[in-house]
């Protein structure tokens, strides 16, 4: 049997200096929403509060498996720690959607009596969270791995978020419409909510092992088939540990009395292939064609 560990170490200092400075630039302004919110009584600011605490533990969490998925295999995980990146994405689901549910019990009522909210109060947070947000979004930008560029893009939502606040605290400041307060509110809440279910399922089908979207197993059979020694396919299997590190295991029905140099050539040239489809760790066993396939 062949085993190949290819790890990609692309968690390097800076990558996990970068999400540091993230993570606490967002943590630090989602306090100041929360008093911002409570003091201007925007419904919406309380909203998008909630969504950068969940961005707060998206991206404390990332820094922290940044760091832990550098740790190797040990007795415990022979793995790896990559894994338990789904946990805190489990974990941050379960929080932000439960902030959602109370922040629509709050929302729906207030569209048929709508609080008089302080527009000016509410501009000046928007400009202020546009500032911090846009700042973490270039700090990650300039980032290398996949992980801070998944945090970027959740930046970029709020700098769109506040956007969008910005716009109705303009338009409350020249005219009495209260209601603009409640409808970002709901629209913040939905937003999340959506994206809190598509996280969920990525997650739960990387738990439940399923094949990643982005690799074509048919592909992946007629590539290797095509290397003249090899035959056949059995027993093949691929995941993902994390949604970025796949996993591949099959073994290769080949011409029975192949000399060991050609046995090593037919792996070297197997394994080539399959780096090119993103498959990260790789274990191939070979089998005569008139062999019996245990698990197949």
């Amino acid at each position: 049997m062949a085993h190949d560990h290819h790890h990609g170490h692309h968690h390097h200092h800076h990558g996990t200096e970068n999400l540091r400075v993230a993570f606490f630039l967002n943590l630090f302004f989602t306090l100041v929403e929360i008093v911002g919110g409570l003091y201007t009584g925007s419904l919406a600011i309380l909203s998008d509060a909630l969504h950068d605490l969940g961005d707060s533990l998206s991206i404390g969490l990332s820094w922290y498996f940044q760091k832990l998925s550098q740790k190797g295999g040990d007795k415990k995980f022979s793995y790896g720690y990559k894994r338990f990146s789904l946990l805190g994405a489990v974990i941050n689901s379960v929080v932000l959607f439960v902030g959602s549910a109370i922040i629509l019990t709050k929302a729906i009522p207030a569209l048929f009596d709508p609080n008089t909210v302080d527009a000016r109060g509410m501009m000046y947070l928007a400009i202020f969270g546009i500032i911090v947000n846009g700042a973490a979004v270039l700090k990650l930008r300039k980032g290398s791995s996949i992980n801070e560029e998944v945090i970027s893009l959740h930046l970029l939502e709020d700098v769109l978020g506040w956007v969008a606040v910005l716009i109705g605290s303009l338009v409350m400041m020249f005219w009495d419409l209260p209601i603009i307060d409640p409808i970002l509110s709901i629209l913040i809440a939905i937003f999340i909510i959506y994206n809190v279910v598509k996280n969920l399922r990525k997650s739960l089908l990387i738990i439940l092992q399923a094949s990643p979207r982005e690799i074509d197993v048919d592909e992946i059979r007629q590539q290797l088939t095509a290397i003249p020694e090899i035959i056949d396919i059995h027993d093949c299997h691929i995941w993902s540990m994390d949604g970025e590190y796949n996993v591949l295991s099959a073994h290769l029905v080949i011409e029975e009395n192949l000399s060991l140099e050609a046995i090593a050539s037919i792996k070297v040239n197997a394994k080539k292939l399959l780096k090119k489809n993103h498959i990260d760790h790789i274990t191939i066993e070979f089998e005569g064609k008139d062999e019996p396939c245990e698990g197949c």
